[in-house]
């Protein structure tokens, strides 16, 4: 199938299952989810969602519950918008890049701190 097709459907099933979380799951588990990317299979029957889980620990843990409990429901919900001849199984993944690049950027205000610090020593051995 062709490599553009695939990442058209890709990107239209991020923008709807992101609106389908938002406006229309009513599970009150699931509380501040993004998605921020989805991965098809080639032939389009499988999809691999990643959702970043905001919170502390309990609450994504139970937010994930509720993520996978309406699985069923946002493949049926896909299925109903996007025309395809397959929806395809949808599986959703954990994506930890907005945790990592938040503590990259709290180790950079952290060093960014103590770079005026080691300046003002250098300049203090000098004199």
């Amino acid at each position: 199938m062709s490599q553009l097709r695939v990442e058209k459907v890709q990107e239209l099933m991020k923008q709807e299952i992101s609106s389908i979380i938002l406006r229309e799951l009513k599970d009150p588990r699931i509380g501040f989810v993004t998605v921020t990317s989805v991965e098809c299979t080639g032939d389009l029957r499988e999809a691999k969602v990643y959702v970043s889980l905001m919170g502390s620990d309990q609450q994504v843990k139970d937010c994930w519950q509720g993520l996978q409990s309406s699985l069923g429901f946002i493949r049926r919900e896909i299925g109903k918008r996007i025309r395809l001849r397959f929806t395809p199984e949808i599986s959703f993944v954990v994506d930890k890049s907005l945790d990592y690049s938040a503590h990259i950027q709290e180790l950079l205000l952290k060093i960014q701190d103590e770079t005026p610090v080691r300046e003002e020593e250098t300049k203090g051995e000098e004199a």
